[in-house]
């Protein structure tokens, strides 16, 4: 039986006045369950406070705005005549597709739960997941919703956030700021790197504790690759990173120390023998 077929059925049964007696008791049940499931939604999200783990009682206030949705479109199809055995009826035209769909839901979902489990990150933690940076907003059960540093909004299913490596930014009170860079080989190693320390040290945003680290990393094509490491509060990582690159900078010119640039050297003579090479061809021809 169509949907349509059973409509009219319904229609024949009971009338004219029968129908418009079916639509006011769902406009009646529509507007009665409106203001409660207001006040259950409000209720769900107060209860949602108090559990400790945000993301679980993110997913608590949709699970039962979810199903309290349903128990009324359920009943307001009872009303018309609907039985639950003819919608199912219905839904198998959609099964095929559905059972594909569903592979995939019931994978996210079981990765939702095993990151809501291990509680590798929470709401509000910036993370990187392979190339994307941003800020967790929600841990739903399919997915995990990022805000990125430039305002983009990015849905990552949980099942990939289960596959990749995944990088928590924020996870530690304090981050170190690592800053590589090349000393030259004609200047003073011993006096770049103290001057390093000394940057680290005057830095307003550096911790003193833990120590800021230089480390001698190897030789370099153009110098001696010097790594120089610097504690900060995570808050702070970013302005510090820009306050040591532009005191290095600086520092290093005012000390007339040199940092190395990779260049491309032409040589002349090779530039003269393929001329001349050019010009002897020309004249054999």
């Amino acid at each position: 039986m169509t949907v349509n077929e059973y409509l009219t059925g319904v229609f024949d049964q009971v009338g004219m006045a029968g129908l418009i007696s079916q639509i006011v008791r769902a406009v009646l049940i529509i507007i009665v369950a409106i203001p409660i499931l207001a006040l259950l939604n409000k209720g769900i999200k107060k209860l949602s406070k108090g559990i400790p783990s945000l993301q679980v009682g993110q997913i608590l206030v949709k699970t039962v705005r979810y199903v309290s949705f349903l128990i009324v479109v359920l009943m307001v199809l009872h009303e018309f005549g609907f039985k639950l055995s003819a919608l199912l009826g219905v839904a198998g035209v959609f099964g095929v597709a559905i059972s594909f769909a569903s592979q995939t839901s019931m994978s996210n979902i079981i990765s939702g739960i095993f990151l809501i489990s291990e509680k590798p990150f929470g709401v509000g933690d910036s993370v990187q997941v392979d190339d994307v940076v941003g800020s967790i907003e929600s841990i739903d059960l399919l997915s995990i919703k990022l805000k990125t540093p430039d305002n983009r909004f990015i849905r990552v299913p949980n099942e990939t956030m289960i596959k990749s490596e995944v990088i928590n930014l924020t996870r530690y009170p304090i981050r170190r700021v690592n800053v590589k860079m090349i000393v030259s080989y004609n200047d003073d190693l011993e006096r770049a790197m103290q001057l390093l320390r000394d940057i680290a040290e005057g830095a307003s945003l550096s911790l003193k504790d833990p120590q800021p680290l230089v480390l001698l990393q190897g030789f370099e094509q153009y110098g001696i690759s010097i790594l120089l490491g610097v504690w900060a509060e995570t808050k702070n990582y970013w302005d510090l990173q820009n306050e040591l690159i532009f005191t290095i900078k600086q520092e290093f010119i005012k000390t007339g120390m040199e940092i190395p640039i990779p260049s491309i050297t032409v040589h002349q003579s090779m530039d003269k023998e393929i001329r001349n090479i050019t010009t002897n061809q020309n004249k054999e021809g």
